[in-house]
């Protein structure tokens, strides 16, 4: 049986013009990013630890 991701979208998606959409799932070894409005256009995964250093570097270039 194949279990289906559970996306989440960005809390930044709802603020301004709505183009900014961006929706993760978390799976287990791997982080799974896609576009939310073109949810079947593609999804890029990569490994947790990189997703974590990814929004690490994220929050220190928005101080």
């Amino acid at each position: 049986m194949t279990v289906l991701p559970r996306w989440q979208k960005s809390s930044y998606s709802e603020g301004g013009d709505g183009n900014t959409c961006v929706e993760i799932a978390d799976l287990h070894t791997r982080i799974a990013i896609r576009d939310s409005k073109a949810p079947y256009r593609g999804t890029l995964t990569i490994p947790v630890g990189s997703f974590d250093a990814l929004v690490q570097s994220l929050k220190r270039a928005t101080v």
